[in-house]
């Protein structure tokens, strides 16, 4: 009998081990078959004409998923591994202002002090407007910069609106933040990449991850590729020259999805920074039009206002690169999709409602239902209550 029961035993332990390596966790609880992922990905690659991608899954503040699929490098058949580096875009914007956070815990970085009594902008003359802009309102998008320089007429910077009246997404913004940083700490580009190292890479073991591209980045980066698959040359973009050995706050981090899961994760055990400095960077400061959602930005995270949920999330688009990643500080949940294709945004979009509910839709259908149906009987017991405490 004892034998039957270790038997027993082992069996359901190795089934249910084998359960949870076959399958990762929807957001809202479902079993997603890691087959079944894989079979998602790859259809939407093709639909998509993406080359390749790179993705990890977190459960429970750790990877339950991770995978490559396609090519780096399409003319010489060079798959995507584990190892291949991606553009981040965008994304850096969310990891610099967990980098700036670390100054102004040091009172280094006053939040509302005028980022002009630290640092004059060397590319503004005449416009007095930009000496009201904050640290804060840099990292909330709205400092009343454009996005870049180079959307406006001459390319000549200045600000569209009176500081902190409205929202406007701006990479300048973020840009003038790294400035000041390099003035007050008396360093340049690379100086303001190593504190990044100091500060954040090393206290979080990111290994591959950087503002400015390093050899090892350089020979493991995937090749970019535009919406129909064609080769960029990237050698002669303008963008890519302007960013080459730079610290681009806004835009230029270089990473791939095992070292930026760390950073996600440390964000959702609230490490480095203190309680306070949580709450500050991931509470709303600015609404985000959003075809009419109610969707906000907080200092440097996207964050939909969905009840019950604590979602936190940014896209990123590069010439050739474009990425997404989202989590959920309470249920330490997320995933992080890297592609090196102009159309990988979309994907990523998908791919956050796919991996909400799992490939069964209807879940979530159910659970609105079940919902609904709760609040109802609420009511209606909550009504019938006050009836009666009327007629007593």
């Amino acid at each position: 009998m004892n034998k039957i029961l270790t038997v027993l035993t082992l069996l359901i332990l190795f089934s249910s081990c084998s359960k949870k390596d076959n399958f990762v966790d929807s957001y809202l609880g479902f079993d997603i078959p890691k087959d079944t992922i894989n079979a998602y990905l790859q259809i939407n690659m093709k639909e998509l004409n993406i080359p390749g991608l790179s993705i990890a899954i977190i459960n429970e503040g750790k990877i339950a998923y991770q995978n490559t699929m396609g090519y780096a490098d399409v003319s010489n058949k060079l798959p995507v591994t584990s190892i291949t580096i991606f553009e981040g875009a965008s994304l850096s914007k969310s990891v610099f202002a967990f980098f700036v956070m670390t100054f102004v815990e040091d009172g280094i970085l006053d939040l509302d002090k005028p980022l002009f009594d630290y640092y004059a902008h060397p590319d503004i003359k005449d416009d007095e407007r930009y000496k009201k802009i904050t640290a804060r309102m840099v990292l909330s998008h709205r400092s009343g910069f454009p996005n870049w320089r180079e959307d406006e007429e001459n390319n000549v910077l200045k600000t569209k609106f009176e500081p902190n009246t409205d929202y406007l997404y701006s990479g300048e913004g973020f840009q003038y933040l790294a400035l000041v940083l390099m003035h007050i700490q008396k360093v340049d580009h690379n100086g303001l990449e190593q504190l990044f190292q100091d500060r954040i890479a090393k206290a979080i073991r990111l290994e591959h991850t950087v503002f400015i591209q390093t050899a090892y980045t350089r020979k493991h980066k995937a090749q970019p590729y535009d919406e129909k698959g064609k080769w960029i040359s990237w050698q002669y973009q303008y963008w890519s020259k302007k960013e080459d050995g730079k610290f681009f706050a806004p835009s230029s981090i270089h990473t791939e999805p095992s070292d930026f899961s760390k950073w996600m994760i440390a964000v959702m055990n609230k490490e480095l920074l203190s309680p306070q400095s949580y709450d500050e960077i991931l509470k709303p400061h600015s609404k985000v039009p959003f075809n009419g959602l109610d969707v906000s930005y907080t200092l440097g995270f996207v964050t939909p206002n969905i009840p019950f949920t604590d979602i936190y999330l940014h896209t990123g688009e590069n010439d050739g690169f474009t990425c997404w990643y989202a989590l959920d500080t309470k249920k330490k949940w997320g995933f992080v999709l890297f592609t090196n294709s102009n159309n990988g945004e979309g994907l990523g979009k998908d791919l956050f409602l796919y991996l909400l509910t799992g490939p069964n839709f209807n879940n979530l259908y159910i659970i609105i239902g079940l919902i609904v149906l709760s609040f109802t009987i609420a009511v209606i017991f909550g009504v019938r209550y006050l009836i009666r405490r009327i007629k007593n």
